[in-house]
């Protein structure tokens, strides 16, 4: 096999395993030392083996990096898809950034990122591809960041007429580490520690 199509499959897995978009930092992490993949090279080969092969998805830039994603045309039995088997799976990484954004909102990028310590670009795009959360004007501050907010789409998701019916955030972290980790307790503590404080009052 050649050195290009094992370095298509090692970054194709990559891709199917992740919730965020992976950049070439990030590949390079998860290779053994001295195994070396051009990202973007990889990605142009498999962008070009899926049109030839007519598939039905493809790899996406964003956020400055890579996501699969699937062509417009199978959105109405994604769609559809998703109403019959209700609701939609979400990754640690995604509830954790739906929780930020729900209990901080309006909230831009920026701040996010600085709550959760990670780029958080693709998660967000996930977010938003599943109607979870929307943007909603852009921030007062210095190069007018964009503005997060949580949608309707959200609410029914987890059962809440409103945000107010929002649960505390020890019960907050009860339920995601039931939802993500049943088979093992996690030691990561809950991004929203530090404001604790200001929504337990």
């Amino acid at each position: 096999m050649k050195t290009i199509d094992i370095n298509a499959k090692i970054v194709e897995a990559i891709l199917i395993a992740s919730d965020e978009a992976i950049t070439q930092t990030k590949l390079d992490k998860c290779l053994d030392e001295g195994h070396q993949i051009d990202l973007g090279t990889t990605i142009k080969y498999l962008n070009n083996f899926y049109e030839k092969s007519d598939r039905s998805f493809f790899i996406m830039k964003v956020a400055g990096g890579y996501l699969l994603a699937t062509h417009r045309d199978y959105e109405k039995y994604i769609r559809k898809f998703i109403n019959r088997s209700g609701r939609i799976r979400l990754s640690y990484a995604a509830l954790e950034t739906l929780a930020i954004i729900s209990y901080k909102q309006p909230i831009t990028h920026p701040e996010i990122e600085k709550i959760r310590g990670v780029n958080s670009g693709g998660v967000i795009s996930t977010l938003m591809e599943r109607n979870l959360v929307a943007v909603k004007g852009r921030a007062n501050s210095p190069g007018r960041p964009l503005l997060y907010v949580t949608t309707e789409d959200f609410l029914k998701y987890f059962g809440l007429n409103s945000s107010s019916d929002l649960p505390r955030l020890k019960e907050l972290d009860e339920i995601i580490h039931g939802k993500n980790n049943k088979s093992q307790k996690s030691a990561e503590p809950n991004p929203l520690s530090e404001e604790k404080a200001d929504n337990d009052k």
